[in-house]
């Protein structure tokens, strides 16, 4: 007994890690006597968003600026008017496989309309609209794992 607590058990930690995979998670915790483990990862999607922004300001500036003011104010805008995901989990466009999507492009939406659903821990959860307004823009696939903060729909 006195060499577990003194040696890591690597299984645990391989069972952690297998979790994280499973449920699309970034981090894991566990906390058993006086021992703590934790295993995280980075997200990929994060860094697949990083560096689309940076192309479009370099490229914009370049042409003239009339085509400069043009690219970043939508850019902006879209980051502004973003619904962002209020936590990780598999984000679904209807309420069920087959159903029509809540939503769609240039639908108008009031306060309070749900707009998508996401999937946590086995839980639906209705994401409402936090404002009036048109939805501009769809930022996410039919079942896609999300993480918390990622924008899903812009609604201006």
């Amino acid at each position: 007994m006195s060499t577990r607590k003194t040696g890591i058990d690597q299984q645990l930690i391989r069972d952690l890690a297998g979790i994280l995979e499973e449920t699309n998670l970034t981090e894991i915790e566990v906390e058993q006597d006086d021992l703590r483990i934790r295993v995280s990862r980075t997200p990929a999607p994060v860094q697949a968003y990083a560096p689309a922004p940076i192309p479009v300001a370099p490229a914009a500036p370049a042409p003239a600026p009339a085509a400069s003011h043009a690219a970043p104010a939508p850019a902006a805008d879209q980051s502004k008017n973003a619904v962002p995901s209020p936590m990780v989990g598999t984000a679904y466009s209807a309420p069920a496989p087959g159903a029509k999507p809540f939503i769609e492009i240039g639908q108008a939406v009031k306060e309070g309309q749900t707009l998508l659903i996401i999937e946590a821990m086995k839980t639906m959860n209705q994401i409402p609209s936090p404002r009036s307004g048109t939805v501009t823009a769809i930022l996410f696939e039919d079942a896609q794992p999300v993480e918390f903060g990622e924008p899903l729909v812009v609604i201006e």
